[in-house]
């Protein structure tokens, strides 16, 4: 039995939940148990905190897990990504207030920079030869250049509207980020099999999605073409 772990709530349940069906694999959470069995595959399904699936799978209580990859290299646990999953895209940036005059990375020298990622952080500014103050808070880091507690922030950015609600402007980005499917690296030889059949049902519904995307977008003389093809 494969046990899975996977968000129980934000921006990846629900296309982490919509991955598994679309492979086959049916979940029955509607009352959101913390633990589901699948109904025709040999797996069950735990639901964590994003922040806790890394450790879950590296002590082994899980045996794979769907984080995004900000959550992976923040934890840094000993565990390996299998499969990059293609949703959940986002990145790690550094933003400041738009009254900042910025030029480049030697104007974060000195700044003191708010965030939860202190890890990743950290390893840019080393990479960089920066010299920064890392305060680290947990939610709603937006704000605080706001409220006077940093002079910039290092956050999760998709969209950009809620830095440009706070008057930030994003201005270096630390990590480019997706969900990603991660496995215990010590799985049996059962387990291991059960796995590799999902994987084969991942990449299934990743190539459909693309060929889908390229029939859909295909100019009418190569949609016959491509359609010729077909058995």
């Amino acid at each position: 039995m494969l046990k899975i772990a996977i968000q129980k709530s934000g921006r990846l349940y629900d296309q982490s939940v919509q991955l598994l069906k679309e492979c086959g694999i049916e979940l029955n959470n509607g009352n959101r148990q913390l633990k589901v069995q699948a109904f025709n595959f040999p797996a069950e399904a735990y639901f964590l905190r994003d922040d806790d699936i890394p450790q879950y799978v590296c002590d082994g209580v899980a045996d794979i897990g769907i984080v995004g990859e900000n959550v992976f290299f923040e934890k840094n646990k000993d565990i390996q990504i299998v499969r990059k999953l293609g949703f959940g895209r986002c990145r790690l940036s550094i933003a400041v207030p738009k009254s900042l005059k910025y030029s480049g990375l030697k104007d974060l020298n000195g700044l003191k920079i708010a965030t939860s990622y202190t890890v990743l952080l950290k390893k840019f500014l080393e990479k960089n030869n920066l010299k920064a103050e890392i305060h680290e808070i947990s939610g709603s880091v937006e704000i605080a250049p706001g409220i006077g507690l940093a002079d910039a922030i290092c956050d999760l950015v998709s969209s950009g509207s809620t830095l440009f609600t706070n008057n930030l402007k994003e201005v270096e980005v630390v990590l480019n980020s997706e969900a990603a499917l991660v496995a215990n690296k010590n799985l049996d030889e059962e387990n291991t099999k059960i796995l590799d059949n999902l994987l084969l049902r991942i990449d299934a519904v990743k190539a459909a999605k693309n060929y889908k995307y390229i029939m859909m977008n295909a100019p009418d003389h190569q949609l016959k073409n491509i359609c010729a093809l077909l058995p």
